[in-house]
């Protein structure tokens, strides 16, 4: 074997890299992190994310009136999953892992880090079809204070020490393009570097090579992330048997560097790629007026109040409403090739409702300003909102109902809006309104999650007509897919050991965060309970680093 450049080399500085690099050195082990973009895109797709946790039974929730537990959270885990499959082993083990970790120390881990969450605890994927479907029975998305920023944070500050210390060393724009392997044995990686860039984070930067390099060390841990930025690699495992044919528009929402180019070199090499036709898009998407990367797209995170009509203006059919099970409103999106669908609403619900997915659309709180977070009770609509109502070509905004409908089929550019179908739809929902109960489903779920203090407070906005001119203006949003996680990857052991086809670890290899699924090779079967991506680079990063840092000698 070479001579060793370092105890562990790990390949990707996203947060399960950050995370692994920081234990693997906290046992005062050398390590070297390997990046193939340059030092300001540090810390990957956390950097841009909202920052929220799946929590189980937190201090958070009981101070709500929210009643919580393992069994509840386990329960809802195994009903979204729906896990079917022979490999499913290794994930369901993740799965179960993961939640005990969630309802135990998690918590306390990140908070002896410094990291604190916002008081309102979010209610993502909240089902509504039944009490054994898919869905969160209880709201469990913790809003990190300082948003992705502030869940790297610690470990940031982690890595920086171990490398001011001398026990760890970055090497930016080192793109790894296989393995070194001898006698069934992974000892290094080999690659390409990149030419120096300075263009912003998320930017496109240049993928001319300037030179080689061969790294060798006693354990290799992948952490390179998903393909949601390769539109070439998501229509290939597109599962077209379960979500019919791929769409031909999709927006973007990762920089197109999230490629998967390594995950498929280092299954060439003989590792297990699992359920990599699982995958999660969301149906909210939205054109970034202002985009950093190609076709660089935004996530709207919706209450539950907004009609959805497909392209000819008829109401989704329940249980498809608003944040409710995204896997199953895609498939019927996709299996009907929509082009796109709309969300119809008015000005009282978008100021209460609309979230804008991302830490660059929440700069209150991921400047960690409690005045500008306390803004959000006022009555202006919030300002990234506000931002993509005025610039946002996938906005409507109009006075009356049959302006509305104009304006959505002048922006359709394919199947129009049938302002009849429109109307009748939007009357009969207005309609159910005279009384505290009736018939309508969606608003069913509109009370039931008024009933929680977080929800009525700053999430859920009081049932009232949406023509009602008081509340106006009248808004439609065009909807478009937007690609975002990889839920299947290479399989890994409960030490985040890669397998090969055979079922056997490959000594030397490890993986951690998107590139395994977020640990096994798919912990989250076909859906995510959101919160859900951050824990599980979180967990499985740790979960390896610890198993590295006890491996090497």
């Amino acid at each position: 074997m070479a001579q060793l450049d370092a105890d562990a080399i790990v390949v990707g500085a996203g947060l399960a890299g950050l995370v692994a690099a920081a234990e693997i050195a906290d046992a005062r082990k050398k390590v070297l992190l390997l990046e193939q973009e340059g030092e300001q895109s540090l810390g990957g797709q956390a950097h841009w994310s909202l920052g929220g946790l799946f929590l189980v039974d937190s201090p958070e929730q009981r101070r709500l009136g929210i009643r919580d537990s393992l069994e509840l959270a386990q329960r809802d885990w195994m009903t979204t999953a729906a896990f079917d499959r022979p490999e499913d082993l290794w994930p369901r083990r993740w799965a179960q892992a993961y939640l005990e970790f969630a309802a135990g120390e998690k918590r306390a881990w990140l908070r002896a880090q410094g990291l604190r969450w916002f008081p309102i605890v979010g209610w993502a994927e909240r089902g509504g079809a039944g009490a054994g479907l898919p869905g969160n029975s209880v709201p469990r998305f913790h809003l990190t204070w300082g948003t992705g920023p502030g869940v790297l944070e610690p470990f940031l500050r982690r890595v920086r020490q171990h490398q001011a210390q001398g026990r760890l060393q970055f090497r930016f724009r080192h793109r790894v393009r296989g393995l070194h392997q001898s006698n069934g044995e992974v000892q290094g990686v080999w690659g390409e570097v990149l030419e120096p860039t300075e263009v912003a984070r998320g930017e496109s930067s240049s993928r001319r090579a300037v030179g080689e390099f061969s790294l060798y060390s006693q354990a290799i841990l992948i952490a390179s992330g998903g393909i949601g930025g390769n539109l070439e690699r998501v229509r290939h495992y597109w599962p077209t048997e379960r979500l019919g044919p791929a769409p031909e528009f999709m927006v973007m929402g990762v920089p197109e560097h999230v490629d998967g180019l390594l995950q498929e070199a280092v299954r060439a090499a003989g590792a297990h790629l699992i359920n990599p036709d699982r995958m999660w898009h969301y149906t909210e998407g939205l054109r970034n007026w202002n985009p950093i990367w190609p076709g660089h797209g935004i996530r709207i995170l919706p209450g539950p109040s907004s009609l959805w009509l497909d392209p000819t203006g008829r109401r989704l059919p329940f249980p498809h409403i608003p944040g409710a099970s995204s896997l199953d409103t895609l498939s019927h999106i996709t299996t009907h090739r929509y082009p796109h669908t709309w969300f119809l609403l008015n000005r009282a619900i978008i100021k209460r409702e609309f979230a804008l997915s991302g830490s660059e659309q929440n700069p209150d709180l991921t400047s960690k300003s409690l005045r500008r977070t306390l803004g959000r009770l006022g009555k202006a609509v919030q300002p990234p909102v506000q931002a993509f109502m005025e610039h946002g070509v996938d906005f409507v905004v109009r006075d009356t109902l049959r302006e509305l409908v104009q304006g959505m089929n002048e922006l359709s550019g394919g199947p129009q809006v049938d302002y009849a179908w429109v109307e009748q739809e939007v009357r009969d929902r207005d309609l159910q309104l005279r009384n505290p109960a009736g018939k309508d489903a969606q608003l069913a779920i509109v009370r039931g999650a008024r009933s929680f203090l977080s929800e009525r407070l700053v999430r859920v906005a009081q049932p009232a007509p949406i023509l009602d001119p008081a509340n106006g203006p009248l808004i439609a949003v065009r909807l478009n897919l937007l690609t975002r996680k990889s839920l299947g990857g290479l399989e890994t052991d409960l030490q985040g050991r890669v397998l090969d086809t055979a079922g056997r670890v490959m000594p030397g290899l490890y993986a951690a965060g998107e590139v395994a699924g977020f640990g096994g090779g798919g912990m989250h079967g076909y859906r995510a309970l959101e919160g859900t991506f951050l824990g599980g680079c979180l967990f499985s990063g740790r979960t390896a680093g610890r198993a590295i840092a006890a491996a090497v000698k």
